[in-house]
């Protein structure tokens, strides 16, 4: 059935893709966005866009909330003052959301918000073994820190009977965003390389499968709590370097050390040089059906939509 649902982040690579899917679905679709006029250039005349959540009265009906806004993780280091902007700008709509649910005569229904697979974090030992979402953060790490705050605070919601859905993405891949044109287009040059030993777990998921997990979850009353959003294939950093020169007709012939990417990057390097082998077992059981459940499939279609 049609919904109203109010999504914050929707300008982003995943929200854009969301909001057109949703449109598409017959939903009426509701953003928060700090520069109204580029979300309404964005996103198209048919979503209302509100730059304030008190605009919304009280007895608006709204059945469900996604939560994706969020600066990007992976690029500035992670200094104090950056570590500070990425919690900051997942918290404030966060809490905007909450205060407006208390405010609402009767709470969304459900609220899905972005977490990610770093809230696994790295460990020592098993990187290699199926992680579910069972296993626990791992405190200290920030990765994990800001994972389990982005987590803690949607939670919030539960004291309002709101069915909270924890979406840990994957690395998102779209031929239009995220991850995957930065590393597209060395590869595509021949300049694909490994990372350190290449043995790390590199879970990834393509967007039409986080945006076709959101909508099941939207759908699924009964399903709440974590899920990962990544794709049923974990390959190792090499396998995936190499799948993604195949895709283009090229071979890995590059490899950076370890050192040199730590020594750059920091903590931040963890991001490239640990993983863990992620899977989705509770969008398994749940019954959701990937539409790219194989990686080299997925980027030979995503190397295709390059070169078109």
């Amino acid at each position: 059935m049609p919904q109203t649902l109010l999504v914050t982040g929707a300008t982003g690579f995943v929200g854009r893709h969301l909001v057109a899917r949703l449109l598409a679905d017959g939903h009426t679709v509701m953003v928060l966005s700090r520069d109204a006029a580029r979300a309404r250039r964005t996103l198209g005349s048919e979503v209302r866009v509100l730059d304030r959540l008190g605009d919304i009265a009280p007895d608006t009906r709204i059945d469900a909330c996604i939560h994706l806004a969020g600066a990007r993780v992976l690029g500035q280091p992670w200094t104090a003052a950056r570590r500070e902007e990425l919690m900051r700008s997942r918290a404030a709509p966060a809490a905007k959301l909450l205060g407006l649910m208390h405010r609402l005569e009767r709470p969304p229904r459900a609220l899905l918000v972005a977490s990610a697979i770093g809230w696994y974090g790295k460990v020592a030992q098993g990187a290699d073994l199926p992680c579910d979402e069972t296993a626990p953060p791992q405190p200290g790490q920030f990765q994990s820190d800001l994972c389990a705050a982005i987590e803690r605070d949607a939670q919030q919601a539960e004291a309002l009977g709101v069915r909270v859905v924890r979406m840990r993405f994957g690395v998102v891949l779209g031929a239009d965003g995220g991850a995957y044109p930065p590393q597209a287009l060395p590869a595509r040059l021949g300049l694909g390389a490994v990372l350190g030993d290449g043995r790390q777990p590199a879970p990834w998921v393509h967007v039409d499968d986080v945006v076709g997990l959101a909508c099941f979850a939207l759908a699924q009353e009964g399903l709440s709590g974590p899920v990962n959003v990544v794709a049923p294939e974990t390959p190792t950093q090499a396998e995936f370097a190499r799948a993604l020169a195949a895709s283009f007709g090229r071979r890995v012939h590059l490899r950076v050390p370890a050192a040199v990417l730590r020594l750059a990057m920091g903590e931040m390097s963890d991001l490239l040089l640990a993983g863990r082998r992620v899977v989705p077992a509770v969008a398994a059981e749940a019954g959701y059906a990937f539409r790219h459940p194989a990686l080299a499939p997925a980027l030979q279609a995503l190397a295709a939509q390059m070169r078109a």
